[in-house]
């Protein structure tokens, strides 16, 4: 990676049924890592339960995980934060980090387009919420007591914008 470090920083307040974080951004680091080296540096940073396939066609979030979301291959427009939020334009090497709460939905993809996620120790086996406004006081209050976590991978990529 550069000595420069080209980030997004994504925060958006709770809308359209999906709560958000209410203290932390979602990060993009475009060209954060090479694409075949993504699943060795999740791992070597301590993030677990990886796998490799894409991102849902429809807004959903984890309100007991936050996830990490490198791109191996090709390249996709993901909207974050739910209806009212930006919708990001990703390609191989990008890496986005989803802290708990954050909604996120495949808007549009190449034809190889493949991420690979992972998440903090503990947190392995996200829950998958869809959009639901009659839920999102309580998941904003859920989503707030998820611990930061102690992994290095936020702090590695991002020069302490978010972990």
């Amino acid at each position: 990676m550069s000595a420069e470090i080209d980030l997004d920083q994504v925060m958006v307040p709770a809308n359209g049924g999906i709560p958000n974080h209410p203290a932390w951004p979602a990060l993009l680091v475009r060209s954060a890592v090479a694409p075949d080296q993504i699943e060795e540096t999740f791992l070597a940073n301590g993030w677990r339960g990886t796998w490799r396939w894409s991102v849902y066609d429809y807004h959903h979030f984890h309100p007991a995980s936050h996830e990490v979301l490198g791109v191996a291959a090709g390249s996709a427009v993901i909207h974050v934060g739910g209806p009212d939020g930006p919708q990001l334009d990703v390609q191989a090497g990008d890496v986005m980090i989803l802290p708990a709460g954050v909604g996120h939905k495949r808007v549009s993809a190449s034809s190889d387009f493949a991420v690979i996620g992972a998440y903090p120790p503990g947190q392995e086996s996200p829950e998958i919420c869809r959009a639901d406004p009659a839920s999102v006081v309580q998941m904003v209050a859920r989503v707030a007591e998820v611990p930061r976590p102690d992994c290095p991978l936020g702090r590695r990529l991002t020069d302490d914008s978010w972990t």
